[in-house]
C-alpha cells in the first residue's frame, strides 16, 4: 500500500523527519494488516493511520526539542475527522430503519385487512 498523503503533514505537525515517518507508516501498516488480516478494507487503514500516528507521536516528543510549540493532539483531529465524516452514514441507517419499520407496519396493516 502506498503511503498516505497526509504522512508529510503528520511528520511535520509531530516534528519527525519524513523518512522516519515512512517507516513508522509502513511499521503502523504491517501491524494493522496483521490485526485485520487483510490489506484491502477500511478497518485495516484506520487501524494503520491511528497507529502511525500514535507512532509519529511517541517518537517526536521522545527524539526532539521543537523550538516552537507543537500540536500534541493530531490523533484526536484525525479521530474527529472520522467521526464527522461517518455521520452521514449513520444518519443513512437510521433512516432506513426508520422506513423499514414504517413500510413493514404498512404491509401487516394490508395483511390484517384482506
Amino acid at each position: 500500500m502506498k503511503a498516505p498523503k497526509i504522512l508529510p503533514w503528520i511528520a511535520h505537525k509531530t516534528g519527525i523527519s519524513e523518512e522516519l515517518a515512512l517507516k513508522l507508516w509502513r511499521r503502523a501498516a504491517g501491524e494493522a494488516e496483521e490485526m485485520t488480516g487483510c490489506c484491502d478494507s477500511s478497518d485495516y487503514y484506520r487501524l494503520a493511520v491511528e497507529r502511525f500516528i500514535d507512532l509519529a507521536q511517541a517518537e517526536g516528543n521522545c527524539l526532539l526539542v521543537r523550538e516552537t510549540p507543537s500540536v500534541t493532539c493530531v490523533f484526536w483531529l484525525w479521530r474527529h475527522q472520522s467521526r464527522i465524516s461517518s455521520l452521514h452514514l449513520i444518519a443513512a441507517q437510521s433512516v432506513a430503519k426508520l422506513l423499514q419499520v414504517g413500510v413493514s407496519r404498512v404491509l401487516r396493516i394490508e395483511k390484517q385487512t384482506v
